[in-house]
């Protein structure tokens, strides 16, 4: 292979010099080798201060990354860990970030990690699936359910008996009555959704099973112009979820896919799935790490979504349909959430893709065979 690049210079430093996240490679005693030049603003010192004092003496004691970058080194397998906390006195408060870790073959022993810096508001309304903006709708919901039901059948039943008497001129009225508070119960049954608080009855199920269904509800229905292929893994283990939520939140996420491509010919939407084994996310409040090695895609070849609308893509009443109401995909925020899995989108203008993260089942059959081995010890 041939470099036009002049003597001494260093291809590798220059890429990883490019790269706008802080990158570093961690020596087997904890020294750093090598620290790209955001990496030296993260740490707020030079490359050769990192390379003398080592990765532990940079972050907080007891650190996460630390304890990932072991794992790492001892499986020998990359892993990715969202929302760590690395706040200390040296780095500044508040450093939220994602950290994508991985071994370097050609040196055994050495690791390289990259920090994606996040804000806490940022994780929170983001990687937890904006559980926030859909509890706000939960107290409205339940007021709506009480305040504007009840008064909307009186009105609904005074106009069946005006239909009654009323000319045929006029019936029409009457029957718009009729038409536009069933309309507003159909949105208020929609929104009450989200007051439901009860425990989700869950159970192994079969991802593909339920893509499958879902694919034959699009074809039959909404989708029925448009291509959609699939890209399975068929050696995934059963996901821990409630089939018919789960139907629920692929058909909302297959149908908007459609809506954005409307009458391409050239429309297709793609169902994906995958095993992510080092995706693990940290849950607020506590030290607990759950992980998420299911991945459930469906992406289409639309327009994408507008950029103003991306960050707030998940929150109640957004929408860039002309007669939306903006619950669907708060609704599915709500759903993945409670199952403790993420949902993610990203989008450009050759295409959308929504990302879910969910835990797989496991067999319940170790744990117990793990706690009967201690009582008998």
């Amino acid at each position: 292979m041939t470099s036009d690049l002049p003597a001494g210079i260093d291809p590798a430093a220059i890429v990883l010099n490019t790269i706008r996240h802080p990158v570093i490679m961690v020596a087997p005693d904890g020294r750093i080798p090598f620290a790209n030049a955001d990496a030296e603003d993260f740490f707020r010192s030079s490359a050769a201060m990192l390379a003398r004092d080592g990765l532990e003496r940079f972050v907080p004691f007891g650190s996460p990354l630390l304890t990932l970058v072991e794992q790492v080194r001892e499986r020998r397998a990359p892993f990715n860990e969202y929302r760590v906390d690395i706040s200390s006195p040296r780095l500044g408060t508040e450093r939220i970030v994602d950290l994508y870790v991985a071994p370097v073959p050609e040196l055994p022993g050495h690791v390289v990690v990259m920090f994606q810096e996040r804000s806490m508001a940022d994780k929170i309304d983001r990687q937890m699936t904006h559980r926030g903006a859909a509890r706000s709708v939960t107290g409205l919901a339940a007021m709506l359910a009480h305040e504007i039901k009840n008064p909307l059948s009186g009105i609904r039943g005074a106009a069946q008996l005006l239909e009654t008497v009323v000319s045929d001129e006029d019936r029409a009225l009457t029957r718009l009555i009729t038409d536009e508070t069933d309309r507003i119960v159909s949105l208020v049954d929609r929104m009450e959704v989200f007051s439901d608080e009860r425990p989700i009855d869950r159970w192994p199920v079969n991802i593909h099973v339920v893509l499958d269904h879902v694919k034959a509800l699009a074809r039959n229905g909404f989708g029925k112009r448009v291509r959609i292929v699939e890209d399975y893994d068929p050696s995934l283990p059963p996901v821990y979820a409630n089939r018919d939520q789960l139907i629920q939140v692929f058909i909302n996420l297959v149908k908007n896919a459609a809506e954005a491509i409307g009458g391409d010919p050239e429309g297709e939407i793609t169902l994906s799935t995958a095993f992510r084994p080092g995706i693990r996310l940290s849950v607020p409040g506590t030290q607990d790490r759950v992980s998420l090695p299911l991945e459930f895609c469906v992406h289409d070849n639309g327009p994408g979504v507008p950029d103003d609308i991306l960050p707030i893509l998940f929150d109640p009443f957004i929408t860039t349909k002309t007669n939306g109401s903006g619950l669907g995909l708060a609704l599915v925020a709500k759903i993945v959430g409670e199952h403790g899995g993420v949902i993610e989108c990203d989008s450009s203008a050759r295409g959308t893709t929504f990302r879910v993260l969910m835990p797989a089942w496991r067999e319940p059959r170790a744990m117990d065979d793990t706690a009967e081995e201690g009582s008998a010890a």
